[in-house]
Parts: C-alpha cells; structure tokens; sequence
C-alpha cells in the first residue's frame, strides 16, 4: 500500500465458510453426496481426482467448479443441487459455528464506523441456512453470493464490486477490505483493486497460497482485523 492507511478502510467485504464461519469440512462431505447423484464411485481415481479439485478450488463459486467437474450444464446443475441440499442438511444438524471471535470482531468493526458484507460462493439458500443456523440474520447490513452479482464468483472481483456498489461506505476501491482463507478470496480482492487483501489461517489455504496470491496480510483469524484497521498505519 502505498497512498492508504488501515484505518482508511470504510467497507469490509468478509468471507463466510473458512473465515468467518468454522464448517468442519463439510464442504467436503457435501461433495460426496454431488459426485454420487452423478455416479461418480466412492474410492475411484475419478473421484479422488474430483476431490482433488475441489480442494483446490475452495472459494470459487461451486456451479463453476461442478461446470469444470462434470462438463454438460445439466449435470452440472444435478451436482450442484445436490451438493447445496446435503450441505443444507448439514448446516440444519447443527455441524458450523463461528469462527471464535469472528461476531465480536463484525461488531467491533460496525462500532467503528465501518460496513461489513458477508459474501459466500455458495448458492443463497445454503447462504441464508447459515445465517439461519448462528442467528447472523442481523449481523450486517448485506451479505451476497454470487447470483446476486451477476453469478460470477470468485475468483472474480463482482461480489466485492457489487458490495462497493450497493453499500456506498466507500469512496473509492483503495477504502475497501477483502478478506479470506483461500487464494480465490484473495485474488478476487486483487482484481478488485481493494486496499487491504487480508488471508486468514482458519480455512483452507496456508500462508504462502495467500501471500502468492496477492495477500498484503496474513492473520491467525478473522478476530485480528478489528486491531488491525486501527493501526496509524
């Protein structure tokens, strides 16, 4: 950075699943329940292979990652659908929870003075199941996913726009924060032209993804940002 402060940041764009939210790989367990409405085998090279990519790939926009799995846009629509359905399921067993400090650490930053939008690459339904299961219905004035920006997700910056748009916190994109645990979060706060582009170590990708990606901060979690955006720079 080098015409901003971290105290200048006046929006907080927040991933959920891995940085706000602890999911326990359920995203995984979810992919089980896709790969098998498509017939792909449990144990296979084709599975393992798929898995592969879906761990790689954590962040993006899941009808995209299924659109490079499976090809044909119908299936890609049966693994989406049913990915988003067991995921559901597992959300409404109780099986996520906040990150620790991740509410707190949202109300610290409304307190002063900033706006906070939650973004997922999930679909809304799955989206609003989350905010459903932790009482987060309140917690921010917005949260989006990727149909509500036109349905490209990450790692493209529209979600991050779009929260610009809608919000009107900032003046411009230098005033705006991303943050989350994958590359894809990261590099979707790059091709925004976000000041602050923060990578936190409670989801799936490790320091270096993050610094490789374009990270101008890595973070324990998501409870260090408040600190952060007082500093004088």
């Amino acid at each position: 950075m080098t015409d901003l402060t971290t105290n200048d940041i006046r929006l907080v764009v927040l991933d959920m699943a891995g940085t706000t939210v602890a999911d326990g790989g359920l995203v995984e367990r979810a992919f089980a329940a896709a790969a098998a409405e498509l017939g792909v085998e449990p144990g296979s090279a084709d599975h393992a292979g798929k898995l592969a990519y879906v761990r790689a790939t954590m962040g993006e926009s899941k009808i995209s990652v299924f659109r490079h799995l499976f090809g044909a846009e119908d299936l890609a629509q049966r693994a989406n659908a049913a990915f988003e359905k067991a995921y559901g399921d597992l959300v409404d067993g109780g099986l996520i929870a906040p990150v620790p400090g991740a509410r707190e650490a949202v109300e610290e930053l409304r307190a002063d003075g900033r706006t906070v939008v939650l973004t997922t690459g999930f679909a809304r339904v799955t989206q609003d199941a989350i905010l459903d299961a932790l009482g987060w219905r309140d917690l921010v004035p917005l949260t989006l996913c990727p149909a509500d920006a036109g349905g490209r997700g990450r790692p493209y910056p529209d979600m991050v726009l779009e929260a610009f748009v809608r919000t009107k916190a900032a003046d411009g994109v230098r005033q705006v924060a991303v943050v989350g645990d994958t590359s894809y979060d990261v590099l979707s706060g790059v091709r925004a032209g976000a000041g602050v582009v923060a990578g936190v170590l409670t989801g799936a990708h490790g320091a270096q993804d993050l610094h490789d990606a374009g990270a101008t901060h890595v973070l324990g979690s998501v409870a260090e940002l408040p600190a952060l955006f007082r500093e004088a720079g």
